[in-house]
């Protein structure tokens, strides 16, 4: 880990590419991906595909799963490169220390966006607060918090590194309440 003159954590590293958080123009993450890959950029955006309903037609979507937000996994000398592209507005910085996102959370994100949509809910005995687990489906292994008893069906993801919560519908056969 690279420190900074005035102490900043700055996880850039010359041989080893890292995944970190771009903050983009509203409604460039599409365009910006474009763009970095053209530069050669390893970049990742996380498509949730969403049934809109209008007066007249309905139609399936892809949004991305965080709005303003790219990942990228680059070396030091293609920070510069980044930056300059576009629509691209910053790096995320956490208290402006230029953290690195783990693989894990990377890979984490591929699985959520490829989960199955319109899952059929049964009952549960799991309470709102209930730590839990998913034990089977491409999310296995999860750990997360019910917030939500609609039905059943509202899992909550927290991926910390980047900030944000993610809220989702899964079928309760497919979660476990964790024990301590």
């Amino acid at each position: 880990m690279a420190q900074a003159a005035e102490n900043h954590e700055i996880h850039l590293d010359s041989k080893e590419a890292r995944w970190f958080a771009v903050y983009t123009k509203y409604k460039r993450e599409k365009l910006v991906r474009q763009m970095l890959e053209r530069k050669g950029i390893e970049v990742y955006l996380p498509i949730n595909k969403v049934t809109r309903r209008w007066t007249r037609k309905v139609k399936k979507v892809e949004l991305p799963l965080i709005s303003c937000y790219v990942f990228v996994k680059i070396l030091k000398s293609e920070y510069i490169k980044v930056l300059e592209t576009e629509n691209v507005l910053s790096f995320v910085r956490f208290s402006k220390n230029l953290l690195s996102i783990p693989e894990k959370e990377i890979e984490l994100m591929k699985r959520i966006t490829g989960e199955i949509e319109g899952v059929e809910v049964t009952t549960s005995m799991l309470n709102i607060g209930d730590d839990v687990e998913i034990i089977a489906g491409n999310l296995t292994g999860l750990k997360g918090k019910l917030i939500k008893t609609e039905g059943n069906k509202k899992f909550v993801v927290e991926l910390i590194s980047i900030g944000y919560s993610l809220q989702m519908e899964i079928d309760p056969k497919l979660l476990r309440k964790k024990w301590i």
